[in-house]
C-alpha cells in the first residue's frame, strides 16, 4: 500500500478534480503491475495495472488508494474491472466520501465473491487527497492561505510595496503549492496593488492537461480587463456581488467567468462563495491575498492551512498587518493554531499550522 501510494503521489499536479489513486497488483510476494490515476478522463489506477498485468491478474491481490468506483463517470466502473479480470482480492486504503460511490464499490466487488480488506494506511490515503475529502464531507474545498510576512508580521510598506519580502527559493516554492491546487483565490484588492497572474510558471510542476484555475473576490468588479490574471493563459472565475451588465461585459470579452453571489453584512457572502467553489469541482484553494481577505477568511473559520513564509527583516510599526482580522477585547477569544511543520525555505522559514480544533 506504501508503494500504491508513491503511485498516487505521481498524479499530485494532474488530477483535479479527480482524486490521485496508485494501485499495485500482486501475487504472493510477486508485483505483476502497477499504476496510477494521471488526469480526469484518463484511465484509473486500477484499469492502468490490469492492462499492463494483462492475464496474470487473474488470481491476483489488488492494492488500491482509494475504494474502486461503482458508478459510470467519465470513465466506467473500476469495481467491475477488477472483477472481470479475476481478481481474488483487494485491499484498499480508505473509502471513496464521493456519495456515487461510498461503499458501493466494496458491495458490488463482495457480491462477485472477491474479498476485500479496507484501511490499510488510510489517514496517509485521505491526507493525499484532503480537498477531495473535504468537498465530499464537509461541502466545500480544503483551502490553504499562503502569506510572505517580516518579523514583526508586516506584508507590505505603508506604501503597499512588498516585492520582494521573501526570497526567490520561497516565491519558487510557491509555485508548488500552486501546482496541486485547483484553484488560486485573491482579492481584488492584491489585483489592482500587484497585478498578480498568479500562474504555476516553473516547469518541473507539470499541471496539463488542466492547469489550475484562478479566482478573484471582486465584490464591485474593480479587475481591469487588461489585468493579467484574465490575460494569462487559463481560466479566470470572478465573484462579486455587482448586477450591473455595463461592467461585465468588457470583463466577458477580456475572458473572464463571472458569478453574482448574495451579499453578506461585511460584502460578498464568504459561505456561499466556498459552496460555489465546492460545485465547481475545486478540491484545493490556495489563497494568495492581502490582509482584508485574509482576516475575512480566518474570521469566518474558513482556513484548513496556514502557510506563512516568514523573511528575516523588519518592517516597521507603519507597515501592513498581515491580517485584518476582527477587533479582540479578551485573549481567550483568539483563535488558536497548531504548528505542523517549520523548514527553512532559502533564508526564510515555511511555517505551516492548522487549526487547534483540527
Amino acid at each position: 500500500m506504501a508503494r500504491a501510494l508513491r503511485l498516487a503521489e505521481r498524479g499530485m499536479y494532474t488530477t483535479r478534480p479527480n482524486p490521485r489513486v496508485g494501485c499495485v497488483l500482486t501475487r504472493h510476494d510477486e508485483i505483476l503491475a502497477e499504476g496510477f490515476h494521471h488526469h480526469a478522463g484518463g484511465p484509473h489506477a486500477e484499469r492502468v495495472a490490469l492492462r499492463i498485468a494483462g492475464a496474470r491478474a487473474r488470481g491476483a491481490t489488488a492494492y488500491v488508494t482509494l475504494e474502486p468506483c461503482c458508478h459510470h463517470g467519465r470513465t466506467p466502473p473500476c469495481a467491475q474491472a477488477l472483477i472481470d479480470a479475476g481478481v481474488a482480492r483487494v485491499v484498499y486504503a480508505a473509502g471513496d466520501p464521493n456519495p456515487l460511490v461510498a461503499g458501493g464499490g466494496v458491495r458490488l466487488l463482495e457480491a462477485a465473491g472477491i474479498t476485500v480488506c479496507a484501511d490499510v494506511l488510510a489517514s496517509e490515503a485521505r491526507r493525499l487527497n484532503r480537498g477531495f475529502w473535504s468537498r465530499h464531507a464537509r461541502g466545500r474545498p480544503f483551502i490553504t492561505l499562503k502569506l510572505g510576512m517580516s518579523l514583526d508580521g508586516k506584508v507590505a510598506l505603508s506604501n503597499g510595496h512588498s516585492q520582494w519580502i521573501t526570497s526567490a527559493e520561497a516565491r519558487a516554492d510557491v509555485q508548488r503549492l500552486r501546482a496541486r491546487s485547483c484553484v488560486v483565490l485573491t482579492g481584488s484588492g492584491t489585483v489592482l496593488a500587484d497585478n498578480p497572474r498568479l500562474t504555476v510558471r516553473d516547469p518541473r510542476f507539470d499541471t496539463a492537461p488542466r492547469p489550475p484555475a484562478r479566482a478573484v473576490l471582486d465584490t464591485y468588479l474593480r479587475t481591469p480587463p487588461s489585468a493579467q490574471i484574465l490575460t494569462a493563459p487559463g481560466v479566470c472565475h470572478l465573484f462579486t456581488t455587482c448586477t450591473d451588465g455595463r461592467r461585465h461585459a468588457p470583463l466577458l470579452e477580456a475572458g473572464a467567468c463571472i458569478e453574482v453571489l448574495p451579499t453578506a453584512p461585511d460584502g460578498l457572502d464568504l459561505g456561499a462563495l466556498v459552496a460555489r467553489l465546492a460545485a465547481l469541482e475545486f478540491n484545493e484553494v490556495l489563497v494568495e491575498t492581502g490582509p482584508t481577505l485574509a482576516g475575512s477568511l480566518l474570521d469566518a473559520g474558513l482556513v484548513d492551512e496556514l502557510i506563512v513564509y516568514l523573511a528575516p527583516v523588519v518592517l516597521g510599526r507603519d507597515a501592513r498587518s498581515a491580517f485584518a482580522t476582527r477587533a479582540l477585547t479578551q485573549l481567550g477569544d483568539a483563535a488558536r493554531w497548531r504548528f505542523v511543520e517549520a523548514r527553512p525555505v532559502g533564508r526564510d522559514l515555511r511555517l505551516t499550522s492548522e487549526p487547534a480544533s483540527a
